[in-house]
């Protein structure tokens, strides 16, 4: 299940770290400075957990079917109706 992200504007995380700390527990925080996205505040576990698979190297597809909802997705693309035909270049 993924994680929550909570937002904290940067006044808000100065006067209570605490707080900041106590949601990062939950999940990712992020710190905006005037309304834009600027610090992320992780516990250290989920940081060498996201170092690691850096290093590893996951693929893009490998970090999608990893998604829990991946699983529960079915694709299947439309068929083509009618043959193309090659244009006539002569």
């Amino acid at each position: 299940m993924p994680k929550a992200i909570t937002t904290i504007p940067a006044r808000q995380f100065a006067r209570d770290l605490a707080g900041a700390k106590r949601a990062a527990d939950i999940g990712p925080v992020l710190i905006t400075d005037r309304g834009h996205p600027a610090y992320a505040l992780l516990r250290i576990d989920d940081y060498y957990e996201l170092a690691a698979e850096r290093r590893a190297g996951r693929s893009l597809l490998a970090l999608m079917d990893a998604l829990p909802a991946a699983s529960n997705f079915d694709f299947e693309p439309p068929q083509l109706r009618d043959n193309p035909i090659a244009p006539d270049l002569d």
